[in-house]
């Protein structure tokens, strides 16, 4: 399995439980990595892999449209949207809100998901990346 990164997508969504967070989209920060078949390092064919374009996109869309009370219930939404339209079968994605918290730079989730529901072993997994 290889790995395709994207690292430091800023986004605008709506998260949060308290009113101040519900009543205006907030800032976010999204690092992820997921594993995509070698197949397209073999063929050289855009067609064996994930296109990162159409990740961000997508993503962005569906951030556009829905309201979350929790990180971590946004963080499990982008992992099952990964398995389900783009078919990876391995997901760590961080997502962060930046100064929410006085003298913290940020505060976030993690989390790392494979089709199974178990982890890439440790030996497996690209380098961790900002946010995570």
């Amino acid at each position: 399995m290889d790995f395709i990164f994207i690292e430091g997508m800023l986004v605008d969504a709506h998260v949060g439980i308290y009113p101040r967070e519900r009543s205006a989209a907030q800032p976010l920060e999204i690092n992820m990595t997921f594993g995509v078949p070698d197949a397209a390092a073999q063929r050289d064919d855009i067609a064996d892999t994930i296109s990162y374009d159409q990740v961000v996109e997508r993503i962005r869309e569906v951030l556009a449209q829905r309201q979350f009370n929790l990180l971590e219930t946004l963080g499990e939404f982008v992992v099952a949207l990964m398995f389900e339209e783009f078919n990876a079968p391995w997901v760590r994605v961080s997502i962060a809100k930046p100064g929410v918290l006085r003298n913290v730079r940020r505060v976030g989730v993690y989390i790392e998901r494979g089709r199974s529901g178990e982890c890439v072993p440790a030996g497996r997994a690209p380098m961790d990346f900002p946010g995570a």
